[in-house]
């Protein structure tokens, strides 16, 4: 009589994992889940993308920056971000109007709800290197150097912390909005083609970069 119980019972639950699997199936066939960028989020999809991102990031917390933070530093990643970030992620005073038409909205990294200044900054390089899947943040693992992707780092653990030489690179004052590719050797955004051929989202990444 008990196992008779236990095998109804097992049985119960696979036809309702069954049942869910193809309730779940059929929501998404027919257009449950809404691709455009303006639609609202999904109930949970927050929660579980936050959830997905802090398992993701978790051993990069301890990651050291091997480059001194110096101005030098700062500078060179203040000019890597506006020939390569700025354009979703925004600049001083300056907010990303792309960056309102992707889903989810990048953090605009200057301003103090966006800033990740709080983050460690090994979370900011494994964001910046890795990308974050279905956000429109690409990866750079391939484009930048991994100094670079460190100095990226460096500024945006220090974003409110701006010298005048750092702001003016970030503002092109400096001349290295327009040379800051060929100055650090570096490729420009991968997502740069997607971005002029389509008024809306690209992608992550992107963890909080």
């Amino acid at each position: 009589m008990m196992a008779s119980r236990i095998g109804w019972f097992v049985l119960g639950c696979v036809v309702m994992a069954a049942a869910i699997a193809v309730g779940a199936w059929l929501f998404v066939a027919n257009g449950g889940v809404a691709m455009e960028t303006n639609a609202a989020p999904l109930p949970f999809e927050r929660m579980f993308a936050k959830m997905a991102i802090r398992a993701a990031v978790a051993d990069s917390r301890k990651l050291p920056d091997p480059l001194p933070y110096n101005e030098q530093n700062m500078v060179a990643g203040a000019m890597l971000f506006r020939s390569h970030c700025a354009g979703c992620h925004g600049l001083p005073g300056k907010p990303s109007r792309m960056g309102k038409a992707e889903f989810p909205h990048p953090p605009q990294l200057f301003t103090p709800a966006g800033m990740v200044t709080d983050d460690p900054e090994g979370v900011t390089f494994w964001k910046v290197t890795n990308g974050i899947r279905l956000s429109g943040m690409p990866s750079f693992g391939d484009v930048l150097t991994e100094d670079q992707r460190w100095q990226l780092a460096m500024l945006l653990r220090h974003a409110d912390k701006l010298t005048p030489a750092v702001s003016a690179a970030l503002s092109g004052a400096s001349g290295g909005g327009a040379s800051a590719a060929s100055a650090n050797g570096s490729a420009k955004c991968p997502c740069a083609g997607s971005m002029m051929q389509n008024s809306s989202a690209m992608k992550s990444m992107t963890p909080s970069h």
